[in-house]
């Protein structure tokens, strides 16, 4: 895969902005070498960011034109199409993913906007005659200003699935992008310039390796609503930081997804998507398949299976076709899981399989991690209880239904879960005692931008995806008017 060093800067009023802070390197975590550089971001970029959007809203048709929302939406997609590959080879080389897996993540986008496009024409309000002689109008208007905050390890479809419905609702936006995807913030941002129909200034984006400019957007008046994705801990920040100005956030967290394998189901395909489940992004995903339930008639045979195939995964780079799991993002992530690990092993969990670092000389420059199994038969121990977000997976025995849904629900997340039965009423049966927002029978992590994708308990508050997706980005506003 060929590629230039290319410098990511900011996208702020409709210009390139180079606040004049030194360049960063931008690494691909598969080898460690630099793949471009980026100028970072800070709260002065973010304020710079915040005003150029709050005159676009405040001086453009945007907020009040369905329409020309509609319309633009749709020339959005009609671009990020145009630069399907560009998008793939900058998440391959700069985010780790596998060729397939960069992919599956870019084609979310079009489809994305596509949807927001329709949603654009449809919110309606509605009109109540009260009592004789009066009328009462309830519409839904553009809140302002959206700060979306976007996570690394699905860059550029976490940004337009909080961008798309944002701008849908008539909202100016400003995206922070981390560090770690400045070149695919680069992209997206040329995207973004090459639209013309887009108000100058309704949509700008900034790139930072720390948190000041994040920050910046909490607290600032001027940008009533938030739309994060990233983990639980710095989603408790940023809602209790937004409750001083009662701000609205919108927030996607952490996951600790079970399946749930009873005995009945099949198990040839069970195993097959268990094992993608671990591995796909490097289990760097919120929905990785992190918790593996398994009925105790088959629970050996299955278990046996599973740790068969997961240590014959084969680590590579997306530039090996052959690779079956990428990279974590950096090293770094990579010690902070296998610390992990380890420090379950020592609690008692039971190695199944025993990964870790990679020792193959080939990748000894890049952050690779070969999956992990551990069984355990405490829920309380903290590899069942915390996100590792890594290539691990936790298994624990179960008896019966009653007994697998107390497990599932015994975690504070509520993101996703799985459930394996080829009986006719048990997994809806399952799925309705599930405390999970997405849940998938005979299947893992079904995502689909039309149906609403959020959590329950410490994985979220509100939803992306589907009709709600508007709801944080509008306010109702009631008029009554005496006409006698």
């Amino acid at each position: 895969m060929e590629h230039q060093h290319q410098q990511a800067r900011h996208w702020i009023g409709g210009e390139w902005a180079d606040p004049g802070m030194p360049n960063s390197p931008s690494t691909n975590p598969a080898t460690g070498e630099t793949i471009g550089t980026y100028t970072d971001g800070g709260q002065g970029v973010a304020e710079a960011a915040v005003q150029a959007a709050v005159h676009a809203f405040e001086n453009s048709e945007w907020r009040d034109d369905a329409m020309h929302r509609a319309t633009t939406l749709h020339r959005l997609a009609d671009a990020y199409e145009a630069r399907t590959d560009d998008l793939i080879d900058t998440l391959c080389l700069e985010n780790g993913k596998l060729r397939r897996e960069a992919a599956y993540e870019v084609h979310f986008i079009p489809r994305a906007l596509r949807f927001a496009a329709g949603l654009a024409l449809q919110s309606f309000g509605r009109v109540t005659g009260t009592t004789p002689g009066q009328q009462s109008m309830s519409i839904r208007q553009p809140v302002g200003v959206a700060g979306i905050i976007t996570p690394w390890n699905s860059p550029a479809y976490l940004s337009v699935r909080s961008l798309a419905p944002a701008l849908a609702a008539g909202c100016a936006a400003v995206v922070k992008m981390p560090a770690q995807a400045a070149q695919t913030a680069r992209v997206m941002s040329e995207i973004l310039a090459g639209v013309g129909e887009l108000p100058r200034g309704l949509v700008n984006v900034f790139i930072e390796s720390g948190s000041e400019g994040a920050s910046h957007l909490v607290s600032s008046p001027r940008v009533p609503v938030i739309s994060y994705t990233g983990s639980t801990a710095v989603g408790r920040v940023i809602l209790a930081n937004a409750a001083v100005s009662l701000k609205r956030v919108g927030a996607e967290l952490g996951g600790k997804t079970p399946h749930l394998v009873f005995a009945d189901a099949d198990l040839e395909v069970a195993l097959e998507t268990v094992v993608q489940s671990c591995t796909i992004f490097a289990g760097q995903f919120c929905m990785t398949g992190s918790r593996v339930l398994v009925q105790d008639e088959i629970a050996d045979r299955f278990l046996a299976a599973l740790a068969e195939r997961l240590d014959k995964v084969r680590p590579g780079p997306a530039s090996d076709p052959e690779s079956q799991i990428g990279p974590m993002i950096d090293k770094a992530a990579v010690s902070r899981v296998d610390a992990i690990v380890e420090k379950a092993v020592a609690a008692g969990a039971k190695p199944l399989v025993r990964g870790g670092p990679s020792t193959e000389p080939a990748l000894s420059g890049g952050a690779f991690y070969r999956p992990t199994l551990l069984e355990v038969g405490d829920s309380s121990l903290p590899i069942v209880q915390e996100e590792v977000f890594g290539p691990v997976q936790v298994a624990q025995r179960f008896s019966t239904e009653d007994e697998a849904v107390a497990l599932a629900n015994a975690t504070e997340y509520g993101l996703s879960a799985c459930v394996w039965s080829r009986d006719a009423d048990r997994p809806l049966r399952v799925a309705r005692r599930l405390e999970a927002g997405l849940i998938s029978v005979n299947s893992w992590a079904n995502l689909a931008v039309e149906t609403e994708e959020g959590g329950w308990k410490s994985s979220g508050l509100g939803r992306l995806g589907g009709v709600a997706s508007l709801d944080d980005f509008t306010e109702y506003k009631q008029i009554t008017q005496n006409y006698r």
